[in-house]
């Protein structure tokens, strides 16, 4: 391997979970009476989570998000984590084929809980242990402030400038490529719309990815 290491954001990366979560949040709020296509969602809000999620909903509608919103959200989030979500192509046979012993981490804006019930479904929860970070818990500046990539390398025992990481939005890219590592764009996953490699690019990313096979290919 040419890097030391392997940092992996989740959404989008791993999990088929930023087309289908930004499907249902379009349904949702055109339901609630401010219309939203499923790209508008895409465009506006893949990779924020939390606050900086909600602000940016309602800095675009104008106004708070009544409480339906945050109940019906809660009723899909519960679904989901009980049903799963699909793997983006090919995510499940790349992460089981790298090395037992070759240090990988995921690194994400989603809470823990999400991401090791999303593993746990993908049978690969036993590959990255207590190696699963989340924004929201491990450090004070989530994406797209760096810090939770320097925390995964530290956990990991590597020099950030030594790992390679892949990110799927421009959210996480933006923090991925301020880390200092190596930074591969992935758009293999369905929400990558046609232009989002070249997104990606303007933001730094040097390699983008439109498979696992050629993310094999660029860390071999």
């Amino acid at each position: 391997m040419r890097f030391d290491g392997i940092i992996f954001d989740f959404d989008g990366v791993l999990l088929e979970s930023e087309w289908e979560g930004n499907r249902h949040l379009a349904g949702l709020l055109t339901d609630l009476g401010f219309e939203h296509s499923v790209e508008d969602a895409l465009t506006h809000y893949v990779g924020l989570s939390g606050p900086a999620f909600i602000g940016a909903i309602e800095e675009r509608i104008g106004q708070s998000l009544p409480p339906e919103f945050h109940s019906r959200r809660a009723e899909e989030d519960a679904r989901v984590l009980a049903e799963g979500v699909a793997e983006v192509a090919g995510a499940v046979a790349f992460v089981r084929s790298l090395p037992v012993d070759w240090p990988k981490a995921v690194a994400s804006s989603s809470s823990s809980h999400w991401v090791r019930t999303h593993l746990a479904h993908l049978g690969l929860a036993d590959l990255f242990g207590d190696l699963v970070f989340s924004g929201k818990e491990h450090v004070t500046k989530g994406k797209p402030a760096p810090d939770l990539y320097w925390h995964a390398a530290d956990a990991l025992g590597i020099d950030i400038a030594r790992a390679v990481i892949l990110e799927d939005s421009p959210v996480g890219v933006r923090g991925a490529v301020a880390s200092g590592a190596n930074v591969i764009g992935l758009a293999a996953a369905s929400h990558c719309l046609p232009g989002h490699a070249g997104r990606l690019r303007q933001l730094g990313v040097h390699q983008v990815a439109h498979s696992f096979e050629e993310v094999r290919a660029m860390i071999s």
